[in-house]
């Protein structure tokens, strides 16, 4: 490698000073190439080697590669200069300036020779006497799209036959990359796929919208072509795109939740080096954040979870993946105080995050004492010993439906909010509360049901047609979580941006969509008639609270509304005097707890009518 380069060093001092006296060097001159070339010589493969330009394959070489070189000759050319021209009067300094444009020439035109060459001659990938190459088409002409494009011209060319591009951009109309044509607009794409019986779409546009991804999508629909796309901004590795990236369109890029940005620098100095736990480390919004802790190199990491396969599940990925972390997995129920304080006396964490609950709304109707117990009580007990053991931090993740409520599962995560409230004013440790919707991709949520439905040929069961819901990616909660738990000094609600709300029945209909079928026609959408205990229309905040910007732009905080301290505790105590099988007096404690709660009559879960009858028989 470096008599290579020696050599065209050589050659390129030459070339210089025989193209610089149009191949009549004169003696006086020749007499000096003797003199730099030595020199030359030692200042390139110094420089060379200092940038690492003789430990690369020169079969890969590419723009990096070529600026190194730039770098390179420049500064042994500078340093050559310094030795030669003030040592030996009279040096045609012209010399200089077109040396080092030849060596650049030389050294850069055999590195990307010996890539052109391995490309022309490589020899095509094994494909089938009788497969047919698919036809793509490119959704998005900037550095995505070409980057996409240049790998399947280099390794996928047996597979698939580019045929074009689309984009917006109408600068960008007519002009060819790596000889692809951009052929219009993305409004065009149907007429394009039909003329060009285009067999796949390629969507390469990591900034898309949610609205832009829809129009896209409805597009591939009309002419009945596949479609897939590339990861969000947000998922891509260093921002580079290949082919194995592509993937199915899902319902989180119809949406079109924008990437969070997070102040590292702050999230980072309250976790590292710290002790954190996380309580419901085991479900969906739980272990997330154990995962987003992890990034942050913390000392030690409590996993909390009363669910053993659920702690098994995380403990197992997280040590794969995060193998410096120290991890510590616990089984343990939040209301178990005796099992709490042994953990918090042991382990002593500075953090806590609070993700432990009962979330679905029948089943605490139909259950309201376990809300009781896991919901109020396991919150008040992880709370009131994180106050006696010094904890620094507690975070609690509450819920949309605490706002307003008119569910057992809403009031009780709203008395949750208000003890710990009251509490913050009573303690050095900096109680939050950290409020949003409906996360997609959650256990038990629409989507995972959806998904099930539509596998078994339908229906897909919608409440009703008005129903809207707020929606977040677990990811973008569980970041926003920890970017809210550095805020504050206690006592805060904070209340994520959750954008626009979606109707449940188009969510239903573009998740059809997506499946392959046509809504209403291939799956049927069915309404079921509301649910015990839900609404309409979900809040984030009420009046009184008066949401305040912060200064993340996806994050606001309630105004502060203090709760009697002793008139906190009584409610509390009534409470916990009721007993699981007394349901109306459940609620009306939690009304007197918390007088905007509107409960409403819930009838007992009912057999089918068909399985009653056979029972009777």
């Amino acid at each position: 490698m470096i008599a290579v380069h020696l050599a065209l060093w050589a050659a390129s001092l030459l070339a210089a000073f025989q193209l610089r006296f149009d191949f009549h060097v004169p003696r006086e001159h020749a007499q000096l190439i003797p003199i730099w070339l030595p020199v030359l010589l030692a200042a390139r493969t110094a420089t060379y080697y200092q940038c690492g330009l003789f430990r690369g394959l020169w079969r890969y070489t590419g723009a990096r590669d070529l600026a190194s070189i730039v770098v390179a000759n420049t500064l042994s050319t500078g340093l050559t200069t310094v030795f030669v021209v003030y040592g030996f009067h009279g040096f045609p300094r012209s010399v200089i300036a077109i040396e080092w444009l030849t060596a650049t020439m030389l050294v850069g035109g055999a590195r990307f020779s010996i890539r052109l060459l391995r490309h022309r001659l490589a020899p095509p990938a094994p494909v089938a006497p009788e497969a047919r190459r698919q036809r793509v088409l490119i959704v998005g002409a900037g550095d995505a799209g070409e980057m996409l494009l240049r790998e399947i011209l280099r390794s996928h060319a047996a597979r698939w036959e580019p045929v074009g591009f689309l984009d917006d951009d109408r600068r960008k109309l007519g002009e060819h990359i790596h000889g692809v044509r951009v052929l219009g607009a993305i409004a065009d794409l149907e007429a394009v796929a039909a003329a060009r019986k285009i067999d796949e779409v390629l969507i390469a546009i990591p900034s898309a919208t949610g609205a832009e991804m829809r129009a896209i999508v409805e597009h591939c629909k009309a002419v009945r072509v596949r479609f897939r796309t590339i990861p969000g901004m947000g998922d891509l590795i260093d921002g580079t795109v290949n082919v194995s990236q592509l993937r199915d369109v899902a319902i989180d890029d119809l949406l079109g939740r924008a990437p969070v940005k997070l102040d590292m620098n702050a999230i980072s100095a309250v976790m590292r080096g710290r002790v954190v736990l996380v309580s419901g480390a085991g479900g969906s919004i739980g272990s997330e954040l154990c995962r987003q802790v992890c990034r942050f190199g913390p000392a030690s990491l409590l996993l909390v979870e009363r669910t053993e396969n659920a702690l098994f599940n995380i403990h197992r990925e997280l040590v794969a993946r995060f193998p410096e972390v120290h991890l510590v997995p616990c089984i343990a129920d939040v209301a178990d105080a005796r099992r709490i304080s042994e953990l918090l006396g042991r382990h002593r964490p500075s953090v806590v995050f609070h993700a432990a609950a009962h979330k679905h709304v029948p089943m605490m109707e139909w259950n309201p004492g376990e809300a009781v117990k896991n919901n109020v009580f396991g919150t008040k007990t992880l709370a009131d010993l994180s106050d006696r053991f010094g904890v620094e931090r507690f975070v609690m993740i509450s819920t949309d439906k605490a706002v307003n409520p008119t569910s057992v599962m809403g009031v009780s995560k709203r008395v949750a909010e208000i003890y710990v409230q009251a509490l913050s004013q009573r303690s050095r440790t900096r109680f939050v509360t950290v409020r949003f919707g409906n996360v997609l991709g959650s256990a038990g949520s629409v989507i995972p049901i959806f998904k099930e439905q539509i596998a078994a040929g339908g229906p897909v069961t919608v409440t009703h047609p008005d129903m809207r819901r707020y929606f977040m990616t677990i990811p973008e909660a569980s970041q926003l979580v920890l970017e809210a738990g550095t805020m504050g000094n206690g006592g805060e609600i904070f209340i994520l941006d959750m954008g626009e709300p979606v109707k449940i029945a188009d969510l239903a209909r573009d998740l059809i969509t997506l499946s392959g079928f046509t809504p209403d026609v291939d799956i049927e959408v069915r309404y079921t008639g509301v649910r015990p205990g839900e609404k309409l229309f979900e809040e984030l905040s009420v009046d009184a609270e008066n949401a305040d910007k912060t200064g993340h732009p996806k994050i606001f905080v309630g105004r502060f509304r203090p709760h009697p301290w002793e008139q906190v505790k009584r409610h509390l105590e009534e409470l916990a005097k009721v007993s699981d099988g007394q349901p109306a007096e459940i609620r009306r404690r939690f009304a007197e707890a918390v007088p905007e709660y509107r409960p409403q009559h819930v009838p007992e879960p009912q057999a089918p009518a068909a399985a009653v009858e056979k029972l009777s028989a």
